[in-house]
């Protein structure tokens, strides 16, 4: 650990959302100062931060200048200027590289990855052309997923074809640029799995969380996850082997189905914290943010022990005021506020975590509260 971040040393984060202003808020628990730089002055992670350089994500001038003012820079988010990186990652201490953003940034690039290792995946086409979409829907059959090779999440930049009457709608999205098609993976689940690793190598993985979608928008996560040891077991394995792989360093979000014959499918990867790992903050001995920064200071890492079973829904625009009036009533309610300025229709503001001895109870009071319908 002879080239470990000193305690009191500067984080850069380039990114201040609610991923940010979690990293920040771990850092600064363990000592360290940070520095963010987002084009918004009033972001979420502002509140937390030692300072912050005002700035698009793309200004290399303003990169530059969060260079020179950190000890070790990271980023909260993946559609980060990888040219930008790729210029200044000699000139300090970037320990994540940019070799996975270039993974990872391309849906292309990430099955390409997962399939030469091996692993499960959906099976998938380079889509360019019609001709191409209809070659491959001619072999896949539908329902199949047309996703844009780069950009959109929650759903955006993607629609799923049920039938030959939504090729039409589907030349929208061949407009966007290089395409993927999907066909549906038929599962019973979808899960995650948090992966952190050092530059020495070391690797935390956190237990597998089962995840429920609404509108293509996580709404809860439930761990341990509701299924066998051995498929909680394989999708660690699976974890572990995609970070020794990347050489990664870092946090690392994998997302997976658990399909109906049992076997466990890579879905995505996200190089950053993850939505579903929000849980860990006051589930597991050390939260997806702790493990995050202690990789890239290249501090020791833990093993990961689940404290408690706990259920982890999310709090959009339209349901914030409803559970702000809930929350003092509620002595098992962990909410966290992201301080967002504007509270819209589907946009995460904030999430509830709830420890429990008995889940189905727990999801059960969740639906009786009727805010989340």
């Amino acid at each position: 650990m002879n080239n470990s971040i000193k305690i009191g040393s500067t984080i850069g984060i380039i990114g201040g959302g609610q991923l940010g202003q979690m990293l920040a808020q771990s850092a600064r628990q363990s000592g360290m100062k940070v520095i963010i730089l987002d084009p918004q002055k009033d972001c979420p992670a502002a509140l937390f931060a030692d300072g912050q350089i005002v700035a698009d994500y793309s200004d290399e001038a303003a990169i530059r200048k969060l260079v020179s003012k950190a000890d070790v820079l990271t980023y909260e988010f993946e559609n980060v200027d990888l040219n930008i990186l790729e210029k200044i990652q000699n000139k300090t201490l970037l320990p994540q590289g940019t070799h996975l953003l270039k993974i990872t940034k391309d849906r292309l690039n990430e099955k390409n990855f997962l399939k030469n290792l091996g692993l499960r995946t959906a099976e998938f086409s380079s889509i360019n052309t019609e001709k191409e979409l209809k070659n491959a829907l001619d072999e896949f059959g539908y329902p199949s997923y047309l996703k844009t090779c780069e950009g959109g999440y929650d759903g955006k930049n993607q629609m799923q074809l049920k039938s030959t009457s939504d090729f039409d709608k589907a030349t929208t999205i061949l407009q966007k640029g290089p395409c993927i098609l999907e066909k549906k993976v038929i599962f019973k689940m979808e899960c995650s799995v948090m992966v952190g690793r050092n530059v020495d190598g070391e690797v935390s993985v956190f237990p597998v969380s089962e995840n429920i979608h609404r509108n293509q928008i996580l709404h809860e996560s439930i761990v341990p996850a509701r299924i066998s040891e051995k498929l909680q077991n394989e999708a660690q394995l699976i974890a572990r082997k995609i970070a020794e792989a990347l050489n990664l360093c870092g946090i690392l979000g994998i997302e997976m189905f658990i399909g109906e014959d049992d076997n466990v499918y890579v879905n995505e990867l996200a190089p950053r914290p993850h939505n579903s790992g929000h849980y860990s903050i006051e589930a597991c001995n050390y939260s997806q943010f702790d493990i995050h920064n202690r990789a890239i200071c290249n501090w020791k890492m833990p093993e990961i022990k689940l404290l408690k079973p706990v259920v982890m829904v999310n709090v959009l625009g339209q349901h914030l005021e409803k559970v702000k009036a809930l929350v003092p009533h509620n002595e098992e309610y962990h909410f966290h506020d992201y301080w967002k300025t504007e509270a819209r229709v589907d946009r995460k503001m904030g999430h509830v975590t709830i420890l429990t001895n008995d889940i189905e109870k727990t999801l059960n009071d969740i639906e009786k509260t009727n805010i989340w319908d």
